[in-house]
């Protein structure tokens, strides 16, 4: 590490200042004042510290002695200041970084190293459940965007010696603080090195867009596997549970939310509610899940290929035939409803809250009624499509829910080009995407499904009591 720090303080300053530009930037600011007789400047960042334990730092200083100074500066930051959390450092990279975070950064004459007093107070909203992981039970905290809370809500949770919880960084510019936890004595030790080691590796000015600038920096998937190497939630318990499990849980700062790793398609249609019921409730909301997931892969293919293939249709479902004048063939009209579905989420995610109900009402009644007597589409077809929008809001995680969608348009482009060989290819494809696909450990994806591990499979899908379940 470069040196820093030097016994002359008004070099001290003039390089701190110059670095700083204290003259410029209005809310870093610095205070010159005498201890025992010597002269030292604290240097903080506005709306970072809190002020009144900064003042009761600044009237400590008043009463310190001359001999109070003759000392290392290791046993006058033990010994002398009432204050427990203070670092010594005397490198740029440290010293910068912690004061830039919001670390009070104190320089007295004749010392060579900087005394960071750490009386952060970051800005931070208060502690509640999270919008979109919501349970019907269950504990209501969600993580926010402040990395020391975020920690504390998990560690009130694990009560364990070997519950880990480093801190990393990464970004040139923007430094910022990524907290790695896990078990000791659970996690798998590979990975987790490969996994620090690629965080302190790598080369990016900053990361802006948080976890997913992060997930994009330690793993170069495939682009055309659009299925989630890292699950994502905001709930401290899930995280809890997963990090006993063995899995690691990565926290970075400005983010509310968690990844969790490895993730396999097991895990990631998996949900708190889950574990909040008795078990033959939880294993309901499973086996319940999944069958909606994959009912809403394959509902809209189906339909198209009865529709271009009345023939194929069984008697019982003769009933669903389409006898009304198509205006648009069906192949279209399901592929303008796909897009149609997201312009709607689109225009409800930017939509105030206070006109999110009058907006749903426009989209459900007006077009809806529209589009059908003008012939863009059928009644069925809306129908269909209503089904499948609705089925993707039964699982949390957004990138599986568009991983289906994806995989649902093809296997539509492939019934439409080869009726039902088209949809057997389609549906053997979706199979090979999800089976040949890795964990960001390099393990399967389907596991315990491949290799087959009968009692870990089972779990999977029925839910079991905690005694059972050790």
């Amino acid at each position: 590490m470069e040196k820093f720090i030097n016994k002359n303080i008004v070099e001290n300053i003039n390089t701190f200042d110059e670095i700083l530009y204290i003259d410029e930037s209005f809310d870093i600011l610095k205070r010159n004042f005498i201890v025992g007789g010597k002269k030292a400047v604290m240097y903080y960042i506005n709306g970072f510290c809190d002020n009144d334990l900064i003042q009761k730092v600044q009237e400590f200083f008043t009463g310190i002695e001359p001999s109070d100074l003759n000392v290392p500066v290791e046993d006058f930051a033990d010994n002398k200041i009432p204050f427990i959390q203070i670092d010594l450092y005397d490198d740029k990279y440290n010293v910068l970084t912690l004061l830039l975070s919001g670390v009070v950064c104190l320089l007295i004459d004749g010392y060579d190293k900087a005394m960071l007093i750490d009386v952060r107070k970051y800005p931070a909203r208060n502690v509640q459940e999270p919008e979109k992981y919501k349970v019907l039970r269950g504990s209501r905290d969600g993580f926010v965007e402040t990395l020391v809370l975020n920690t504390a809500l998990i560690r009130r949770r694990i009560r364990n010696p070997e519950y880990m919880c480093e801190i990393l960084r990464a970004g040139k510019s923007s430094r910022t603080d990524i907290a790695l936890c896990y078990m000791k004595d659970r996690v798998d030790k590979k990975l987790l090195k490969r996994i620090k080691s690629q965080i302190e590796n790598i080369k990016t000015d900053a990361l802006p867009m948080n976890q997913e600038s992060l997930s994009e920096c330690i793993h170069k998937g495939h682009w055309f596997n659009p299925f989630p190497k890292f699950r994502y939630t905001e709930r401290p318990d899930t995280v809890a549970a997963e990090i006993l499990e063995g899995q690691i849980c990565i926290l970075v700062d400005n983010s509310p939310a968690a990844m969790i790793l490895p993730t396999t398609i097991f895990d990631v249609i998996e949900e708190a509610d889950d574990y909040y019921f008795p078990p033959i409730t939880g294993t309901y909301l499973r086996l319940a899940r999944a069958f909606i997931t994959v009912m809403s892969l394959i509902l809209t293919p189906l339909y198209l290929l009865y529709a271009n293939n009345p023939g194929l249709l069984p008697d019982w479902l003769e009933f669903t035939k389409i006898t009304d004048v198509q205006f648009v063939p069906i192949f279209w009209q399901l592929l303008l409803l796909e897009l149609a579905i997201d312009g709607l989420k689109l225009a409800a995610i930017n939509t105030p809250s206070t006109l999110n109900t009058p907006l749903s009402l426009i989209a459900a009644i007006i077009i809806g009624e529209f589009a059908v007597n003008t012939g863009w589409f059928n009644q069925q077809t809306m129908l269909y499509m209503a089904v499948v929008a609705i089925a993707n809001f039964t699982h949390e995680n957004y990138e599986l829910a568009y991983s289906i969608k994806f995989l649902r348009i093809i296997i539509l482009i492939l019934t439409q080009l080869f009726n039902l060989w088209g949809m057997i290819i389609g549906c053997v494809f979706t199979l090979l995407t999800i089976a040949l696909n890795r964990t960001i450990a390099q393990t399967s994806y389907i596991y315990p499904l491949f290799p087959f591990d009968f009692k870990k499979f089972m779990l999977r899908f029925f839910r079991v009591s905690i005694k059972k379940k050790e």
